[in-house]
């Protein structure tokens, strides 16, 4: 297994409102986050909210290239991110334990936080298509390049874990800083996006080549 510091190349926040940042997704334009009572729509170049759609916003968030996926507490609502509606809604497999959030292969990925797993689900139904076993928390998922991403969190310690998605294996680690949180994980071309956490921050992360 390769293991290397994160490098994380640029910070944002904090920002007016927000205590706490959850999911995070990437739209082509914009960063979207939770933070508890709302969708935020960040410029990641000039680092500012241009957006917010007031709707519950708790744990991941995903994008599967037309609408908006968030975790509710114990659902998950798809959003028409041009008008904030919320279209439909399926149950979430955690009952309320779910964390990180994907779009991938037609599907969506959920984060099971402290049962450390990842369910592939149906987006129209919730039903659990397979599972994935994790060595540790699951803060965050993303799909990258046919790559499997989870963020970590054990006590003080986060990070980044590359799995292997047939077997969970552990392929690869990047540790963030001691004491640094780590709540949500996308990734946009050359760099991850991280929740903060508690910081109410979204840090950029370098990605490996």
């Amino acid at each position: 297994m390769k293991q290397q510091a994160a490098e994380i190349i640029r910070e944002y926040g904090l920002f007016p409102g927000v205590d706490q940042v959850h999911g995070l997704t990437f739209d082509g334009r914009h960063v979207w986050f939770a933070s508890g009572d709302k969708l935020n729509a960040l410029d990641p170049e000039a680092g500012t909210i241009v957006r917010e759609i007031e709707v519950p916003a708790h744990a991941g968030t995903a994008f599967d290239g037309r609408h908006l996926f968030q975790i509710a507490e114990q659902r998950i609502q798809k959003i028409d991110p041009s008008t904030g509606r919320v279209l439909a809604t399926i149950p979430a497999p955690g009952g309320g334990g779910d964390s990180g959030l994907a779009w991938a292969e037609g599907t969506l990925w959920v984060g099971q936080y402290r049962d450390r797993k990842i369910h592939q689900i149906d987006p129209d139904t919730g039903a659990i298509l397979r599972t994935i076993a994790c060595d540790r928390f699951v803060t965050g998922v993303t799909w990258v390049d046919g790559e499997l991403w989870h963020g970590t969190r054990e006590g003080d310690e986060s990070g980044l874990a590359h799995l292997d998605p047939a077997t969970g294996k552990v392929l690869e680690r990047l540790d963030m800083p001691s004491g640094v949180g780590l709540s949500g994980l996308e990734c946009a071309g050359d760099r991850f996006f991280c929740g903060g956490g508690d910081s109410g921050k979204v840090m950029a992360v370098r990605r490996p080549k």
